[in-house]
């Protein structure tokens, strides 16, 4: 009897399980708070070189005449220079610079001038932060193996608010970098410890409901973002407020205990007993002796060292489980990159930036209700597939949009978001049911990482809306495009048997494969006829 065994007699989502798993969520909220504040920390504002005869405080319109004297027009992209001014005649960089404060009235941006030639720098601290976000899921999820859930979720924690408010009092950027680098590291060590708690207390059935409404969380915590950076217009304040809420939950370590399936792992057996006995207690149900003494005893049981052992290197040695890992791997880079490139593109789109950012994170809700009521419906493939490739032809259609209807492109964009949104969403079960079960863990890590390349290069790509603003759309909608018609040659995978072996992945899907189960099938047919006739 295994822990899985368990979980039914303790009620698949009990009233313990909602509580603790509720409790678990809303930390998600916090990390949809560091993830995304960057679009308002580091908001690009409007600008121009400063003339000798203004003042440090002088307002940023000026009239025509003197913006045709002393400002190069730049007639590809139909505007007036802002970074260099005209002397005798000619273009002279500047290091001074008059913001448009209409906007924003406080961003690093403003405070450390990282504008025209440093422009790229916010990007760079964009990608610094995603890399954390890699750091951290293989260093706190591995500690969390070794030395408990519970513990390292609260270390993450406590990092987190500490690192949190240290950016907001940063003097220049690379220390702002550095301790965002930390910051970004530590949501792995909350929401991922957090997540792996939440669903291993969940029964297999309920885990796809679990897993999702884990998600919706994070989307809220996208729309309060916005609404925090209404209110707050210092970004060293707004750091700040998104950051000490994380201190409430010091208070979790009197009312989250620690995984009982991590415990049973360990050999920790009477804390697990004691856990299973406080769940089955709150849930009001009654796990009999004999049970769980079977459980316990299943787990000092000696286990079995003769199984396959595999490295996630296997993959590229054979040609079926090759070809469909790299096809994975690129899915998860294509929907980590879209979705974070079109998360922190928002200002770029036109109209209200904080419209645009709320509808950004309002479109999840609509594409995480789509996958519960579709999922194990539908399948997975043609639900991947299907929005990765409506993401793309939308994103695509951004290049048409006049310059002069803005709305529209913000329409597009906002369609390729809620459909990269499902498929990201997708990607996660799909990926790892195409692994055989002695690498799937391994496949998945390898996925996860891919998809943090594709985060961190999200920001780099962005870059390119200075030489046209539809170009990182462009470039997203292609790359959406592609992936979701390679996705095609993957195999489905609902209410299928997993493969177990490399030897049935290589299988796994081929028509051949279903030929074979079906002449199996008749053959059994003849057996039980022929059964049936000698009794």
């Amino acid at each position: 009897m295994g822990y899985d065994d368990v979980i039914p007699m303790l009620g698949n989502f009990g009233r313990y399980q909602r509580r603790i798993y509720l409790l678990l969520c809303l930390p998600a909220v916090l990390c949809a708070f560091h993830k995304l504040s960057n679009m308002f920390l580091q908001a690009k504002v409007n600008h121009r070189c400063q003339l000798p005869s203004e003042l440090p405080n002088a307002t940023y319109e000026l009239p025509i005449s003197i913006l045709n004297e002393s400002y190069p027009y730049e007639a590809a992209l139909e505007r007036y220079s802002s970074c260099s001014l005209l002397e005798n005649g000619r273009d002279a960089p500047c290091d001074s610079y008059i913001y448009d404060y209409s906007k924003y009235e406080s961003s690093i941006v403003i405070e450390w001038n990282i504008v025209c030639n440093r422009a790229y720098l916010t990007a760079i601290g964009d990608a610094i932060f995603m890399l954390g976000v890699l750091v951290g899921s293989i260093v706190f999820g591995d500690l969390s193996d070794r030395f408990g859930r519970r513990i390292i979720f609260f270390i993450s924690l406590v990092i987190q608010v500490v690192f949190g408010v240290l950016v907001s009092i940063a003097p220049e950027f690379w220390s702002y970098s550095i301790f965002r680098f930390v910051v970004g590291s530590t949501t792995s060590g909350v929401f991922l410890v957090a997540y792996v708690i939440a669903m291993e207390m969940v029964g297999p059935m309920d885990r796809l409901i679990a897993g999702v409404v884990c998600q919706m969380f994070f989307s809220c915590g996208y729309m309060l973002v916005a609404l925090f950076a209404y209110f707050i217009h210092d970004w060293r304040y707004l750091q700040v407020a998104l950051t000490l809420p994380g201190a409430v939950f010091f208070c979790y370590w009197w009312f989250i205990p620690e995984s009982a399936r991590w415990l049973l792992t360990k050999g920790r057996l009477q804390e697990a007993k004691v856990l299973i006995q406080k769940a089955a207690k709150e849930n009001k149900v009654i796990i009999p002796d004999e049970d769980l003494h079977a459980l316990l005893a299943s787990e000092v049981k000696p286990k079995d060292t003769k199984e396959e052992s595999v490295t996630i290197l296997e993959i590229f040695k054979h040609p079926n489980l090759r070809k469909r890992s790299l096809i994975v791997f690129f899915d998860w880079m294509v929907n980590s990159m879209t979705y974070y490139g079109l998360s922190w593109n928002t200002s770029n789109l036109g109209g209200n930036d904080y419209v645009n950012f709320v509808i950004a994170g309002a479109v999840e809700l609509p594409a995480y209700t789509f996958l519960l009521l579709t999922l194990n419906r539908w399948g997975r493939k043609s639900i991947l597939c299907g929005c990765m490739v409506t993401a793309g032809v939308a994103l695509l259609l951004t290049m048409a949009v006049p310059q002069a209807h803005p709305w529209m492109t913000v329409t597009l964009a906002m369609i390729g978001k809620l459909a990269i949104t499902a498929s990201y969403g997708t990607v996660y079960i799909f990926s790892t049911e195409q692994f055989p079960t002695v690498i799937r863990n391994a496949g998945l890590g390898a996925g996860s990482m891919c998809a943090r390349i594709g985060s961190i290069s999200a920001p780099l790509i962005n870059l390119s809306n200075e030489v046209w603003k539809p170009f990182p759309l462009i470039i997203f909608g292609i790359l959406s495009l592609l992936a979701g018609c390679l996705s095609l040659l993957l195999p489905e995978t609902l209410n299928q048997k997993l493969p177990a072996t490399i030897a049935d992945c290589e299988t796994f899907g081929s028509p051949m494969t279903v030929i074979e189960e079906e002449k199996q099938l008749k053959c059994d047919d003849d057996l039980e006829r022929n059964d049936k006739i000698k009794l």
